[in-house]
């Protein structure tokens, strides 16, 4: 079978060397579905998971050459506790994609772990991508406790913030949580038109929206007035295309700062970082099929309970809510539903072993 040689990508020593940590280019094409066998060597860290090499996915024919002409750029989290979803996140939008060469994937990041990114370097040699260290003190002071500890990360907040660590060459960019699976063609949910919107997404105006905030909010009449003149829907953070510039020039992590600030003050809601992205964007933002969200397979956020899926087309599986399927798989323990993102773990066991 034939497989890909890696190509030059040192693990640099030091705190600087991984704040400008870059990814080159891909390499060379090989041919599609080339997997490098060897030994799976066991991380510095136990807590760092290991992974197989995922397969090598090639452009087809259809695909601008060369790649950077069409350029898709997807942005996500790293951490080392959700890094086996990252990984299977990244494996399902390769292995679904028409054009997996154009793919640029942007990484935030918030604690230095070399092995993170010695992993994803292995897992997928021939990615493009970047990563960013956010800076947690710029949400220090600004996160209020919610239902769920998970949820008050600093790291969860750090999509606001978005815009400000990525190039300014990138205009566009699609953000997606780690728990979920794309089972489509995923530049259909990049191509959206945004109609001049800042932002997409799928939108749920079924939803009782005023369980979002607390009476409090809803009771002090000029907070209430916020949703003035406007049609507010609950949509989910964890699946958006962002326009990079005009959140920019609109001022929109300011604004959702300004959220935060009242939050602290008056505890207006009670999850972490969702409400005050509503607050601003709610009922003015491009809604997109509700396909690209199959959401809410987590369970609630307290007790995680297993959900079925909602009737109607599939492109995009999110265990957003407090079950993760990785857990409840390792727990044999699972939900049917975990069985639809298994076939995208790359997870092996961290002992020593030679792939067959």
């Amino acid at each position: 079978m034939a497989s890909w040689s890696p190509s030059p990508f040192p693990l640099l020593a030091g705190l600087l060397s991984f704040l400008l940590l870059c990814r080159p280019s891909a390499a060379s094409a090989t041919p599609s579905g080339g997997i490098h066998h060897g030994f799976i060597r066991k991380p510095l860290s136990p807590e760092i998971p290991v992974f197989r090499e995922a397969p090598a996915f090639r452009n087809g024919e259809a695909c601008s050459s060369p790649p950077g002409n069409a350029t898709i750029h997807v942005a996500m989290t790293l951490d080392a506790n959700y890094l086996r979803g990252t990984m299977a996140a990244v494996l399902s939008i390769l292995q679904h994609s028409t054009c997996p060469e154009n793919f640029e994937f942007h990484f935030l990041f918030m604690r230095l772990e070399p092995e993170v990114f010695s992993s994803i370097n292995s897992t997928f040699p021939y990615l493009r991508f970047r990563v960013y260290r956010f800076d947690s003190n710029r949400v220090r002071g600004k996160i209020s406790k919610s239902i769920r500890q998970a949820l008050d990360q600093p790291l969860n907040y750090a999509r606001i913030y978005l815009a400000d660590l990525i190039p300014v060459d990138v205009k566009r960019i699609v953000y997606l949580d780690s728990d979920l699976v794309v089972v489509d063609d995923i530049v259909d949910l990049w191509q959206v038109d945004l109609e001049g919107k800042v932002l997409a997404a799928p939108e749920y105006c079924h939803a009782n929206f005023t369980k979002y905030f607390t009476e409090l909010f809803w009771s002090d009449p000029a907070l209430a007035r916020t949703f003035l003149g406007r049609r507010p829907c609950y949509f989910n953070t964890g699946v958006m295309v962002v326009d990079v510039e005009k959140w920019r020039q609109g001022g929109y992590s300011q604004r959702v700062e300004e959220w935060m600030a009242v939050q602290k003050q008056k505890r207006i809601y009670h999850l972490g970082s969702l409400p005050p992205f509503l607050l601003v964007l709610a009922g003015n933002i491009k809604a997109v099929d509700h396909r690209w969200n199959q959401h809410g397979l987590g369970g609630d956020n307290l007790e995680g309970k297993c959900r079925a899926l909602h009737p109607g087309p599939i492109s995009l599986l999110h265990w957003s809510g407090k079950g993760k399927p990785w857990l409840r798989l390792d727990s044999r323990k699972p939900c049917t539903v975990d069985h639809l993102w298994a076939p995208y773990d790359l997870y092996r066991s961290s002992k020593p072993s030679l792939e067959e």
